[in-house]
This record gives structure tokens, sequence and C-alpha cells, in this order.
């Protein structure tokens, strides 16, 4: 799986080029305020502030309506969400204002710019793709109806395969928008896979939390994490008619995320003109 692990820490690949990226640009700004000039030091801070807040403000721009209905969440940043565009416009505009007085400066800061882009593309370009894993062979899974399961069965419709557990904080985020979005779209089927938990558990937790799943598959064992490689979760997987992997998301997942990557994975002649 196309994850980063770092200890007990797992990254998603966009994530940690992005970590990575803006540690690079900080310190090489750093070494410009040594040797150069020592404002590029409190501009690096600015900057990198600048351009997280442009970029989530372009993501919710363009997600205005979804965002409209539950405002809060332009501040759940670790969902993800963030528009590059947006995020570089605001830094330059930041750099511009605050080397207003010494143009010649500006000059310097596409260094450490150029060098933070180049370690970004870098880190995503080694971890780009994603294996067009089958789905798992098994036969002894149950879903919590205690109905038997097979994977090879789903075949043929677009599929979101969820990853999860009630111990998981991030999953317990997440569940309630993923169950909405399993009622109100046709554009493909969504399957909770919970791990290692029994069915006592996982209907104490659904009825204290007031959620109706539909489809819920027992994995006491982690099969399905094991198959596909997961290094932690929750995990979202975005699986073609075929039964083919197409793509992964590592960790909490926005509703934009979600019905983006269903978007991806419906039939073209179910998605508009």
């Amino acid at each position: 799986m196309n994850a980063i692990a770092i200890g007990p820490f797992v990254f998603a690949p966009d994530r940690f080029a992005a970590i990575l990226a803006i540690a690079v640009f900080l310190l090489l700004s750093e070494i410009l305020a040594r040797k150069v000039d020592q404002r590029f030091s409190s501009w690096a801070w600015g900057a990198s502030i600048a351009f997280i807040v442009g970029a989530r403000i372009g993501h919710v721009a363009q997600h205005a309506a979804s965002f409209a209905a539950e405002p809060l969440r332009v501040f759940y940043i670790w969902q993800g969400g963030f528009l590059i565009a947006g995020g570089v416009a605001l830094a330059v505009a930041y750099t511009l204002f605050r080397f207003r007085r010494a143009l010649r400066l500006t000059f310097w800061t596409a260094l450490p710019g150029a060098a933070a882009a180049y370690v970004a593309f870098f880190v995503l370009q080694l971890t780009a793709g994603t294996p067009a894993k089958p789905l798992p062979t098994g036969d002894t899974f149950r879903t919590l109806a205690g109905e038997p399961f097979r994977p090879a069965d789903l075949e043929g419709e677009p599929l979101v395969i969820n990853l999860w557990a009630t111990w998981c904080p991030p999953c317990r985020r997440e569940m309630p928008m993923m169950a909405d979005v399993a009622v109100n779209t046709d554009d493909a089927r969504l399957v909770f896979v919970n791990q290692g938990e029994g069915a006592e558990i996982i209907q104490r937790y659904l009825m204290a939390e007031n959620l109706v799943l539909d489809h819920v598959v027992l994995d006491g064992l982690g099969e399905f994490g094991r198959h596909y490689e997961v290094p932690g979760l929750p995990a979202t997987f975005f699986i073609g008619s075929d039964g083919t992997l197409q793509s992964v998301h590592l960790g909490e997942i926005s509703r934009e995320g979600l019905l983006e990557g269903i978007n991806r994975i419906r039939p073209e002649e179910r998605c508009p003109a």
C-alpha cells in the first residue's frame, strides 16, 4: 500500500509530501536568513501559514455548497482538502507585501519555494500509483446480520470499502458522514468492513450513535487489512466494477473526498455530461 510509515506514525503520501516540503522550505529560508537577510526567517513562517490558509480557502470555495451545510468543517483540516493554486497565490501575495520596500529580496524567495515544490513532486512520484488488487477471495466472512458474505459477489458494481473499528477515533468521526452518503448515493455501494470486533460491540456502538448501516461485514481476523496491506485505520478503498482497486484514502476522509472518489469509479454512462 502506498503509505509512509515512520515508527508508529502512518502518513498518506500527499500529507507526507506536504510536511516534508514545508520542512525543506523552512530550513532553506533559515539558511537565507543567516547568509543574506535575517528577515527571511520570519517571512518563511508567514508564507507557510499563508500557503496553508490560501489552499484551504481555495478548497472550501470549490465546494461552497457542501461547506455551507456544515460550516464548522472549514476548520477540519485533518480531513485534508487543499487547493495548491490557492495556497501559492496567497503565499506570493504575502511575499510581495512583506518585501514591498525591498523587492530585490523577492528573487531569493524563489529558491526555497522551488526546492519545496521539487521535494513534494519527488515524494508524490515515488509513491504514485495504486496496485490493481482484486477483491479478497475468502468466503469465511459474515455480515452483521449473520449472513454469509463473499467479496467476489460484489463484482459488477462500483464499491467503496471502508475498514474501521469502534475503538478508532477517526473512524468514529467520519462514520456519520459516510452513513449519510451511503443512503443518498446510487453511484456506488458502500461496504463497512469492521476489523477485529464482535457483532455485539458493533451493534452497541451503532445504537449508541443512532447510525444505520446496511452493509456491515465482520472481519474478525483482519483479512481485508492484510490483503490490501493497510498500515492503520480508517482506510477507504475505491474499487471499480471489475473488482480491482482504483485508489485508496488512508485516514479520516471528508465528504468531498468521498464523493470525488465515488465519481472516479462510477461507470461513464452514469456520469453527468
